[in-house]
């Protein structure tokens, strides 16, 4: 008699912990938005306002770069002959956030309608922002130490 194996799960156990990171994410975005809208707002009026937004706006753009990659390279490299597309895809996602971030610094750069210290602070806020939310939400997850692996059906006594 043969056992039957138990089909293996193909969906990695890391996807319910990157969209956790992207919600979480987004209330961290919209809480310096609001904060960093109201201090923009006494700085320098409406500018203040457009460049607390815009800075909040840039950190969640690269946050969900980050976690969108991964979640899409999940989705691609379903089998070991895939892995050079899930590496590329993670990389190209940090070269598209690091020549997005060049090109947005060159363009904002010395435009009278930006507050630069209040930009500044917005985009730190968000990179601190999500690296506590991708600290706490990583440390909170039920995450084994060894997954998606399938082990071999256990030995039957004949």
């Amino acid at each position: 008699m043969t056992s039957a194996t138990p089909p293996v799960a193909t969906t990695p156990t890391s996807i319910p912990v990157l969209r956790r990171i992207l919600i979480y994410g987004g209330y961290v975005a919209l809480a310096i938005a609001v904060v960093g809208s109201v201090i923009g707002y006494l700085i320098d009026g409406g500018t203040g306002v457009i460049s607390a937004l815009i800075g909040t706006l840039m950190s969640v753009a690269f946050m969900g770069i980050t976690a969108g990659s991964i979640l899409l390279a999940n989705r691609v490299a379903g089998n070991e002959s895939a892995i050079g597309a899930f590496f590329g895809i993670i990389m190209g996602g940090w070269l598209l956030k690091f020549v997005v971030f060049l090109v947005l610094l060159v363009v904002l750069q010395d435009r009278e309608w930006i507050q630069p210290m209040v930009l500044f602070f917005c985009i730190i806020a968000g990179v601190v922002g999500s690296l506590v939310v991708d600290a706490v939400v990583v440390l909170k997850s039920r995450m084994p130490y060894v997954s998606d692996v399938a082990l071999p059906p256990a030995p039957v006594d004949d």
